[in-house]
Order: C-alpha cells, then structure tokens, then sequence
C-alpha cells in the first residue's frame, strides 16, 4: 500500500518500533543543528534576493487588475 495514508501511518509506525518513539524528533534535531546560515529571517536581504528570483521564474502569468 505504498503511496497511501495507510501505508505511511504503517511505515511510520515501523519506523518508532525499530529506532524509538523519537525517530522523527531526532531527525529534524539532526537537520535544525546542521542549519549554519539563520535562515531568511536572520538576512532580509538574502529574503529579497531569493523572492525576487523566485519570481523571475515564475510560470504564473501577470497579475489581473480587479474591477
């Protein structure tokens, strides 16, 4: 049943038996303490820079004016 809302609450209750009850915990503790750069909220320009890439390419067509 892979791919289904069954099939994940299995994999995740497979996933706690074999490594604990905080599998998923650690993994985003491993992931928050590889973090170097802050984030966008530590750099606002950097925030900026990464929204204005974002839409450059963009595949969403121009805004419509409203009436």
């Amino acid at each position: 049943m892979a791919g289904t809302k069954a099939g994940a609450a299995k994999a995740a209750a497979t996933n706690k038996a074999r490594h604990g009850k905080d599998f998923y915990a650690n993994i985003g503790r491993k992931g928050g303490k590889a973090g170097r750069t802050g984030g966008f909220y530590a750099n606002r320009d950097l925030a900026r820079v990464a929204g204005a890439k974002g839409g450059r390419i963009s595949r969403r067509g121009p805004a419509k004016k409203a009436e």
